[in-house]
């Protein structure tokens, strides 16, 4: 290193020490306001307490904007032609005159650090990326720009922003979670993340080309751009996977942002998943005319008795005949509302016809008389019958155990085939099910049109001049401590404003919804999927990426066209591709690209911007050897040891995990897959992670899991996990696009 060049990090590592020490200060400062809230809050009316409650949680959240740990607070520079540098980092930070130290990544003055080219300079005579250590700079990447950038004319744009400090990132070793780019975001990259916010954005990007860095990049400055109106209405990410969740869970907070929700199609619902479904019964879950399925399983759950009930009052035998009930239950089905909400009428249309033939001296008292002839059992086993107060779990739970009610509710719908796929039989209660993931879109359809059950007091009885607002404040309150800190604020914000409706939907995550949704793996959504999540954003602001020849589902679409059908596309929607991989090595690339091929013709692949200097590798399991379990734990090892403290991924069939856990490390008890040097992984749980090394175990399996184009999609999701390292493991004869590739060959 020359005196030029240590002088020069000298000089940026003062920068970064400084920018670190206005960091702690601008910490003690919502330290100590927040300190003083509290100490001056305490008491007061419940106004008061509430306006508390929510000032140390914005002071809170001020705080943890503020706490980037040890990522690099500064990591960019841009030199203007004319005036002053400006440093470009995670959040900014003023010096002590208050004037700016730090730019935040995300404010328009930042742009032309992640934009300008050598063609088009956007006044920037000079882009330094700082490469650190923790907080320590350990190098320094310089690009000229403008007049400065070449010598004669016609000057090419630049192929990559920061090419060292990119690469230098692209060489770590993996360590189980994803990191942020924000240090090395690409040109391409930052057009999406900066898109306007309103509409649809779809995002089509190969392997490794960074979308789910992209998408939550685009999360955090979609928050700084819009941070009223998508602060209060939210912003919401779906991920494929709880593995997955788990993997990227440290980017936002390392971008100062901790307010988006993380979730998957799973857990937007709440309810548990204990099955599995085959891809047959998968796909007819998933397909779109479930809706109507489900539509026309609510209605029929509204119809009158067989054979009329009585009720003895006051000497009084008082009738309701099975006419009159198929009567009323028609009435209420042509009120509006959902399923639930309509219970009332009906208790009221029943009480009034059995009021109609009640004895004189009660004949002025219909609000008691309602009370004491809906507390009769003949009156309750009727409505039960007529107009049951249902779950999405019970209306669902039903359906499936019943032949009779899924003929009624999708003979016009589904074919008889169809129809058969969608039995299984009752368990003793709905709660113990076994739900599975397709079934909750199912439940989250049948929620929307069942509703939530009518309110009731404390005593689980409505009585005349009771508000059951009363009783849902007091309810709500007390829950409060259990909520997540969105649905918190939701609920207090109501509050605060005295809106009259403080319901169950305040608490429920299927009637939650969102200012914008960022949705990874979209390919992968089955249309009752989407439709779930349109519900959710009724503005119509998403964001979709995903790649068409990664779609190995039950639903893989042809085109993007395909997806947006089901979303609620209010303006034309934008499109866009991601056409560089910065993951995986061009070898492995060369050869994926014929799986891709068989997959999906057509479908070019990223281009690979880095090399690994080492071809795959491919090794047949000896019929006389140890075996291909035993043979795949051996060869994990070695996989281990060759990239250190990197991590490896042994990603095989599903109908392999068992066997395969029992040789390979364990996961030691309240750790996670991603916790642990070596994780096994099916294909679907492997999608949009990244290891150092990958173990791909019997290839010709994978395939067979799906049909032969979405198998091979699976197939391609596996090769292309790995940034260093491929070794094919099979026993099976070898799929034709990977015999006689160019490979190492071992046996």
């Amino acid at each position: 290193m020359s005196a030029d060049s240590t002088t020069e990090i000298q000089a940026e590592q003062a920068v970064v020490d400084h920018a670190y020490r206005r960091l702690e200060a601008m910490r003690a400062e919502a330290r100590a306001l927040a300190a003083d809230v509290l100490e001056h809050g305490a008491g007061g009316t419940f106004a008061n307490r509430i306006e508390r409650d929510v000032r140390v949680e914005a002071r809170g959240r001020r705080l943890a904007d503020l706490q980037v740990g040890e990522a690099g607070l500064v990591f960019g520079r841009i030199d203007p032609h004319h005036g002053e540098k400006l440093y470009i980092g995670r959040l900014a930070v003023a010096d002590e005159e208050n004037e700016p130290l730090v730019v935040d990544w995300r404010a328009p003055a930042a742009e032309p650090f992640y934009r300008a080219t050598a063609r088009h300079d956007m006044g920037v005579a000079r882009r330094r990326h700082l490469i650190l250590r923790g907080r320590r700079v350990v190098g320094l990447d310089d690009e000229l720009l403008g007049d400065r950038a070449a010598d004669g004319d016609g000057a090419e744009d630049l192929v990559l922003v920061g090419e060292g400090a990119l690469l230098a990132a692209l060489d770590r070793s993996r360590t189980g979670r994803m990191g942020d780019i924000v240090a090395t975001i690409q040109r391409e990259q930052d057009e999406i993340i900066r898109a306007p916010l309103p509409g649809i954005l779809v995002v089509q990007g190969g392997p490794g080309t960074g979308k789910t860095a992209v998408a939550l990049h685009r999360a955090a400055y979609l928050l700084y751009t819009h941070r009223f109106p998508l602060e209060r209405s939210g912003v919401l990410l779906v991920g494929p996977n709880r593995i997955f969740l788990r993997y990227i869970e440290a980017v936002l907070p390392a971008l100062g942002e901790h307010s988006v929700t993380l979730a998957t199609p799973a857990t937007l619902v709440g309810t548990a998943v204990r099955g599995t479904d085959t891809p047959a019964v998968a796909r007819v879950k998933g397909d779109p005319r479930m809706a109507a399925v489900i539509t026309r399983a609510v209605a029929d759950r509204g119809r009158g008795v067989p054979a009329e009930i009585s009720v003895l009052l006051h000497g009084r035998r008082l009738v309701l005949s099975s006419e009159a009930s198929w009567r009323i239950a028609g009435q209420a089905r042509r009120r509006p509302g959902s399923h639930n909400s309509r219970r009332p009428l009906v208790e009221r249309l029943i009480a009034r016809h059995l009021h109609r033939q009640a004895p004189e001296e009660d004949e002025a008292d219909l609000p008691s008389f309602e009370e004491v002839v809906l507390r009769q059992r003949s009156v309750r086993e009727a409505l039960e019958r007529m107009w049951p107060v249902l779950t999405p779990e019970d209306l669902l739970h039903d359906l499936y155990g019943s032949p009779a009610l899924i003929r009624s509710a999708a003979g016009k719908v589904l074919s008889e085939d169809e129809q058969r796929l969608l039995q299984r039989p009752r368990s003793s209660r709905a709660g113990e099910a076994p739900w599975t993931e397709p079934d909750l879109a199912l439940l989250d359809e049948a929620s929307v049109a069942l509703g939530s059950p009518p309110v009731r007091n404390a005593s689980g009885r409505r009585r005349p001049g009771d508000d059951p607002r009363r009783w849902e404040h007091q309810r709500v309150m007390a829950d409060l401590p259990e909520m997540d800190a969105q649905m918190r604020r939701d609920v207090l914000r109501h509050l605060d404003q005295g809106e009259a409706e403080v319901t169950e939907d305040h608490l429920d995550p299927r009637s939650r919804t969102y200012g914008h949704i960022l949705a990874d793996e979209a390919q992968d959504l089955s249309p009752m999927q989407l439709r779930m999540l349109a519900r959710r954003c009724p503005a119509g602001s998403m964001t979709l990426v995903g790649d068409l020849g990664q779609a190995s589902g039950p639903w893989a679409p042809a085109a993007w066209d395909d997806v947006l059908a089901h979303l609620p596309v209010r303006r034309p929607p934008a499109s866009t591709e991601l056409s560089v991989n910065y993951r995986t090595p061009s070898e492995v690339m060369d050869m994926a690209a014929r799986v891709l091929a068989a997959a999906t013709p057509g479908l070019a692949p990223p281009a690979s911007v880095r090399s690994a200097g080492l071809d795959p590798l491919i090794t047949e399991a000896a019929a006389d050897g140890p075996g291909l379990v035993d043979f795949v734990g051996a060869v994990a090892a070695a996989e281990h040891e060759a990239v250190g403290d990197g991590k490896v991924a042994v990603i095989c069939p599903a109908d392999l995990l068992d066997a395969l856990r029992d040789v390979l490390p364990p996961v030691p008890e309240g750790a996670g897959v991603l916790d642990v040097d070596i994780a096994l992984l099916a294909v679907d749980q492997a999608k949009g992670l990244e290891f150092d090394s990958v173990v791909l175990v019997e290839p010709a399996a994978i395939i067979a899991e799906g049909t032969p184009a979405t198998g091979r999609r699976a197939l391609y999701v596996a090769m292309t996990r790995t940034t260093r390292r491929l070794h094919i493991v099979h026993a099976q004869p070898l799929p034709p696009e990977l015999a006689g590739v160019g490979a190492r060959m071992s046996g």
